[in-house]
């Protein structure tokens, strides 16, 4: 969230308002879930470490907390560092399939009904992320992480269905 905020003030000074609106306008409907106060606390974070500065606005009388953030140098070298940077997600282990684990391990919960719940959720997910996706007025480039938004949970539905294969036959095994 640092580099992004960090990133939407490269082109210009701004308010966190201004800020949030920018960041909502960029991600389509998936910005819709950000929390203003998010993009506060962020930006005192980035000023306490040096990375932006802010100034009172003083054309505002009435609103004396309204401040201006701006990069500093410093700011602007994380920016192009971050843009440069070429990465993506590591894999690790995944909360849910440690959930499975230990709900088997304990007897605690059936792994399969607890796979079942995931996937009601995760179609939920994908009939949201697919409406949103077909709105005609997304902005193209939103439209693009919509979709991968859309694959991701594709992909998680195919891990769940090998689960699901996975601890039945488990279980068929522990019953014989």
């Amino acid at each position: 969230m640092q580099d992004v905020v960090l990133a939407m003030l490269a082109k210009e000074p701004a308010y966190g308002y201004d800020l949030r609106a920018r960041m909502r306008d960029a991600l389509g409907p998936l910005g819709e879930a950000m929390n203003a106060g998010q993009i506060y606390v962020t930006l005192a974070r980035l000023a306490k470490a040096g990375l932006v500065t802010s100034e009172r606005d003083e054309g505002l009388p009435d609103r004396p907390d309204r401040r201006v953030y701006a990069l500093t140098p410093s700011g602007q070298q994380r920016v192009a560092g971050w843009l440069t940077e070429v990465s993506w997600p590591k894999p690790d282990l995944a909360e849910f399939h440690l959930k499975l684990v230990a709900a088997a391990a304990g007897r605690l919960a059936d792994p399969v009904a607890l796979v079942d719940a995931q996937r009601r959720e995760v179609l939920r997910r994908l009939r949201d992320a697919q409406r949103a996706a077909l709105d005609r007025a997304v902005d193209p480039v939103a439209g693009l992480l919509l979709e991968g938004v859309v694959l991701r949970l594709r992909a998680d539905l195919e891990w769940l269905e090998a689960c699901e294969l996975a601890w039945a036959a488990r279980e068929r095994e522990a019953s014989s």
